[in-house]
């Protein structure tokens, strides 16, 4: 399965209250990822940075089911309140390029 990977940023004093979020992301919203075809989101952080690893079956497919979502625009309105720039589903961003890995 293809992986994604993204970086996004916090607002300055933010990290508790975003891993709190997330902590207690609502059950529809998780359904709503694994309808779009996500496996698997994985987030770490290092101060204000955010490093997501995403694997999805189709990453435009995903953008589109998640731009529809009445779900998922009420989690981005959430979190638009503690990322530097809010989350866009238009699939422009391919992610993060690989530049090496170990296998």
């Amino acid at each position: 399965m293809p992986e994604i990977a993204l970086h996004t940023v916090l607002k300055p004093g933010m990290e508790r209250a975003y891993g709190e979020t997330h902590a207690n992301q609502p059950p529809a919203m998780t359904q709503t990822l694994r309808d779009a075809g996500v496996a698997d989101w994985r987030i770490w952080r290092s101060g204000l940075h955010l490093f997501h690893l995403i694997e999805v079956r189709d990453w435009n497919a995903m953008n589109l089911h998640l731009a529809a979502s009445a779900v998922n625009a009420e989690w981005d309105k959430t979190m638009s309140e503690f990322l530097d720039q809010p989350p866009d589903w238009k699939g422009a961003e391919a992610g993060i390029s690989l530049v090496w890995r170990i296998q």
